[in-house]
């Protein structure tokens, strides 16, 4: 499933999407991978908030990120000439599980 955190405004739809099918929260890591490089704290691992009897961790996007969204990545996404693949937190994924929408 996709889980996806954020909010749409009148300037646009930002959302940081999850494949929780995917995401496994790097049970093999000690610190999960979008925790490390990401330089706002955006992330953590815990329960799966879609799938409750899942026993396995996923990442999410903190709570009180989640509506200052574009504000916490701005850090990561220069004014032009990005792409979403080169972002910390989507190429520091080792199963591909993380998206920007913007």
């Amino acid at each position: 499933m996709i889980a996806q955190y954020g909010y749409r405004d009148g300037s646009g739809t930002y959302y940081i999407s999850i494949d929780t099918d995917l995401c496994d929260g790097c049970a093999d890591l000690e610190t999960p991978k979008c925790i490390e490089v990401c330089p706002s704290g955006v992330f953590e691992v815990g329960e799966d908030e879609i799938d409750p009897f899942r026993d396995e961790p996923v990442a999410k996007v903190r709570e009180d990120h989640r509506n200052k969204i574009r504000f916490s990545c701005a850090p990561c996404k220069p004014a032009s000439g990005w792409e979403i693949e080169k972002l910390a937190c989507v190429s520091s994924c080792p199963k591909n599980a993380i998206n920007h929408s913007w």
